[in-house]
C-alpha cells in the first residue's frame, strides 16, 4: 500500500460483496487501467472458503499485473495461504496476531467504525492503517464517522486513515462528502456505491480530478 504523497488523498478500492467471475474481472481491469489505486480489498459476503479463494485468485492476478497491492477482508489464513499482500480486519483484537503471522512486510489494516480508542490500539499493535465509517447515513442505523473524527485523527495520529462507507451520495452533488473528507483523510475507500454506478470508470476519473 503506497504511502500518501505530497498530502494528496489516494483511492482505495473495495470489491462488491458479490462477484460474478465471468464479468467482474473485466470491470475491475477497466477501473485499474483508468486510475491509480493505492490498494484493493476483497470483501465478499460469502463465508465459503473455496468461493473466497477462487475470487481471491482471480482478483489477485489482475491487481498484481498492475502493481496494485491486494488484501483480503477478515480471512487471515487465506491471506497467508494464497500469498496475498495482506489482510483487512475489524477492530483491534487480531491485529497483533496478523502482524506476527504475515510478517513485517505485509499490509495489515483494520476497520474501527467510529472508535478512536480501537484505532489507536490497532496502531499500537502494528496496523499499517485504520479505516472509519460509514461517513453518512446508510439507513441501517449505524453510527456515523463524522468529518471531525478524521480531522482529529489526521492532526493527532501519524497512522494513515481511510474514509469508507456511504461516500457517494445522491442528489445534486453526490461527491460532496468526498470533497469534504479529502483534506482530512489519507485514503478514500470506495466500494458498493462505486460499483452500483452505471459507469464506475467515469465516476472514478471524476473523483480523481476532485482529489487533485
Amino acid at each position: 500500500m503506497s504511502e500518501p504523497q505530497d498530502d494528496r488523498t489516494q483511492l482505495y478500492l473495495i470489491t462488491p460483496p458479490g462477484i460474478d467471475l465471468e464479468t467482474f474481472p473485466d470491470r475491475l481491469s477497466a477501473v485499474l487501467d483508468a486510475v491509480e489505486i493505492a490498494c484493493l480489498r476483497l470483501r465478499l459476503g460469502s463465508q465459503d472458503a473455496d468461493a473466497v479463494a477462487r475470487a481471491a485468485d482471480a482478483v489477485r492476478m489482475i491487481a498484481h499485473e498492475r502493481d496494485v497491492p491486494f488484501v483480503v477482508e477478515k480471512h487471515l489464513a487465506l491471506a497467508e495461504r494464497l500469498g496475498l499482500d495482506g489482510v483487512h480486519l475489524e477492530g483491534s483484537r487480531n491485529v497483533r496476531k496478523a502482524r506476527e503471522t504475515l510478517g513485517e512486510e505485509a499490509i495489515v489494516g483494520t476497520f474501527c467504525g467510529t472508535s478512536r480508542h480501537d484505532g489507536m490500539t490497532a496502531g499500537e499493535a502494528g496496523a499499517d492503517y485504520v479505516s472509519f465509517g460509514p461517513v453518512a447515513d446508510t439507513g441501517l442505523g449505524e453510527e456515523i464517522a463524522e468529518t471531525e473524527l478524521f480531522a482529529w485523527w489526521t492532526e493527532t495520529i501519524e497512522l494513515p486513515v481511510v474514509a469508507e462507507g456511504a461516500l457517494i451520495g445522491k442528489g445534486e452533488d453526490p461527491l460532496a462528502k468526498i470533497r469534504e473528507l479529502a483534506p482530512v483523510a489519507d485514503f478514500i475507500g470506495l466500494g458498493e456505491d462505486l460499483w452500483a454506478h452505471d459507469d464506475p470508470v467515469a465516476l472514478l476519473r471524476q473523483i480523481e480530478k476532485l482529489l487533485g
